[in-house]
């Protein structure tokens, strides 16, 4: 069975990509005592919210389809958690914070919405 949506055409997926890729760039940055611990915890949660959106895409009705973008939403909340502590110890500046916090509530915003519409077919 083909996948209903291609996940690579999706902005929430390309966007949850974005993510992954500021979360390494700047969990590179952190001091090395955290390698095993919280950048390593943001590295997972980031990477959790494109591939669940991916994964979500293989299944053959909305209501999975939904489960795996909830999932996704959760990793999105997580690693917003994850950065405000970032910047609460002095891992990233105040003007990293902001621009992350805006990106991925930005994602938060629109899974919820793709979550929605798939509701309404």
């Amino acid at each position: 069975m083909a996948a209903r949506h291609n996940f690579r055409k999706l902005t929430i997926w390309k966007d949850g990509v974005s993510i992954v890729k500021d979360t390494y760039t700047e969990t590179k940055k952190f001091p090395k005592s955290e390698i095993y611990a919280l950048s390593s915890q943001m590295q997972r949660c980031a990477v959790s919210i494109p591939s669940n959106i991916a994964e979500g895409t293989s299944k053959g009705t909305d209501k999975h389809f939904t489960q795996y973008l909830e999932t996704a939403l959760g990793s999105a909340f997580e690693w917003e958690t994850q950065l405000i502590i970032s910047f609460e110890v002095g891992y990233i500046s105040e003007e990293t914070f902001k621009h992350l916090e805006r990106k991925i509530q930005i994602i938060q915003g629109m899974i919820t919405r793709f979550m929605e519409n798939l509701g309404k077919s």
